[in-house]
């Protein structure tokens, strides 16, 4: 079985909402790649996800019926100049890494935004996330900026790296 069999990627529906919580949540515990400090709560992820609409959609990988990533578009800005611009987000399930998940939740994501209409899509990740700076690489999104010591996390400051992709 190859390793892309192994899952399948659908639209994310409310009854998702409490593993990506808890996905969410990994990430704020062990990770520079989100900067919140403390875990948020399934009220949060719940009005999170009631903000994403058929323009902002979320996805989940799902393998032998457990959610074991999601991603999402979500709108960049409130000013009506940036509506046609996302900000992309992508988790995978600690211990489901390597198996191309990541890869192709953020495949379907610039897929969904050239069929939504966006012409950009953002990605703020932090300088010490290699695999993800590589990942939106291989995708065509190009560095295009480096903020020092944008986020502090762990009691230290962290370098972020803005990248972008501009749909065809």
């Amino acid at each position: 079985m190859s390793a892309a069999a192994d899952f399948h990627i659908r639209p994310a529906t409310a009854a998702d909402v409490p593993p990506i919580n808890a996905i969410f949540n990994h990430y704020i515990a062990t990770s520079t790649c989100i900067f919140h400090d403390e875990p948020v709560s399934i009220d949060w992820q719940r009005r999170w996800f009631a903000e994403h609409d058929d323009k902002h959609p979320v996805f989940v990988a799902e393998a032998r019926g457990e959610v074991v990533a999601w991603a999402s578009l979500s709108a960049y800005s409130e000013r009506c100049g940036y509506r046609h611009t996302v900000e992309n987000s992508v988790y995978v399930k600690e211990g489901h890494a390597g198996r191309g998940i990541g890869q192709a939740l953020l495949r379907q994501l610039v897929d969904a935004a050239e069929q939504i209409g966006h012409h950009t899509i953002v990605a703020l990740i932090t300088a010490d996330q290699p695999v993800s700076l590589a990942l939106h690489e291989k995708f065509g999104f190009e560095k295009v900026g480096h903020f020092k010591e944008l986020g502090h996390k762990f009691g230290r400051w962290h370098d972020v790296i803005q990248m972008q992709y501009t749909v065809p």
